[in-house]
């Protein structure tokens, strides 16, 4: 599976369930290296990536248009409108069906996991690694029924919004500049979401949701906060990005955050543009290592879900980040924890 001398990554968040050919026409083999898109498995395993994080998400049913508005410095995305709960269980059943369909036609080459022996045990063996990640709970009704039911089917890791309103609570408008704080926190329905979560052993994501949702999720939590993928405010003043005090609040309860990839997170002028050196990228990840400590920075890429820097424009150059922090100064135990470690005791102290 790995190279000699790759470093193993687990990668803590993609959107490759969108695009696989088990759910959408047209859509690519994950079992055959593309030359579109970020992710399958033939570029997951020239990068050294052994598993990831695999997210269902229900895109809009109808989506709008004139959203974007470009501002003096910067852009404001129109806050998306709920869901039909009807129509995101039926999106978000047929994307588990297809990633079930594509994980069986591997025959072997790709394994579930929903322990962290699993993820061991498909290393060992040349295999990779599937974790099930819900992005957005609008599947799941108030009375928590359709959780059960999920996590029969394997899902581990849940976020409970998206960039949008639902039941459960209120994710943050995607804008530039701007803070986090950008409404109200979690509704009851949110916060026996978080309890439920928490005794059954779902990892709780916080990525996507305001910043009042964040403090909710921290105050009634049982276990350590984690974000799956972002980035850090101080640098980059995006809404989805956390400030300083939410990062503190992460590695004070022994949580992670998977850094984010988006260039529109990454870059400190928050464009939307691919040209980024990679020492940016790594300039960007060592504040969150420098702030939070290298036991609570992990790896979260968002491929297939968001515009990539050119030196990591798919898995098979995830050897640059690799290589660029080295550049900088970090060492094999320090890169073994935030590209496989990380994550595996994040999921040991959240899984039951």
């Amino acid at each position: 599976m790995q190279a000699s001398g790759k470093v193993a990554i687990f990668d803590g968040h993609n959107d490759a369930v969108q695009h696989l050919a088990e759910y959408r026409d047209g859509g690519r083999d994950f079992l055959a290296r593309s030359d579109k898109g970020h992710l399958d498995l033939p570029r997951a395993q020239e990068g050294g990536m052994v598993g990831g994080l695999f997210a269902l998400f229900a895109r809009a049913e109808r989506p709008r248009e004139g959203d974007f508005t470009r501002t003096a410095d910067g852009y404001e995305v129109r806050l998306a409108d709920p869901l039909d709960p009807a129509y995101a269980r039926r999106t978000i059943d047929a994307q588990l069906s297809a990633l079930e369909t594509m994980v069986a036609r591997a025959a072997g080459q790709i394994r579930w996991a929903t322990t962290v022996d699993e993820i061991g045990a498909a290393r060992r063996d040349a295999a990779f690694a599937i974790v099930l990640h819900l992005e957005g709970a609008e599947a799941i009704d108030a009375d928590l029924d359709g959780l059960a039911t999920l996590y029969a089917r394997g899902l581990r890791s849940l976020g409970p919004v998206w960039s949008r309103p639902n039941i459960f609570g209120h994710g943050v408008p995607f804008a530039y500049p701007r803070s986090p704080d950008t409404g109200p926190g979690l509704t009851d329905a949110g916060k026996a979401l978080v309890k439920a979560c928490n005794q059954l052993g779902i990892m709780l994501d916080v990525a996507h949701l305001n910043e009042r949702g964040f403090w909710d999720v921290a105050a009634l939590s049982t276990a350590p906060i984690v974000a799956t993928h972002a980035c850090a405010h101080a640098i980059c003043r995006a809404t989805r990005n956390l400030t300083d005090r939410q990062l503190d609040a992460i590695r004070a309860s022994g949580g992670v955050v998977g850094f984010n990839f988006s260039v529109s997170e990454v870059r400190p002028d928050g464009h939307s543009d691919p040209n980024v050196p990679i020492e940016t990228v790594v300039d960007h990840f060592s504040y969150l290592v420098e702030r939070m400590g290298d036991e609570h920075v992990a790896l979260g890429s968002d491929f297939d879900g968001a515009v990539m820097p050119l030196p990591l424009r798919d898995a098979s150059h995830l050897p640059n980040l690799i290589q660029g922090l080295r550049a900088h100064g970090f060492d094999d135990a320090t890169l073994h924890k935030v590209a496989l470690g990380n994550w595996m005791r994040m999921f040991r102290q959240s899984w039951r």
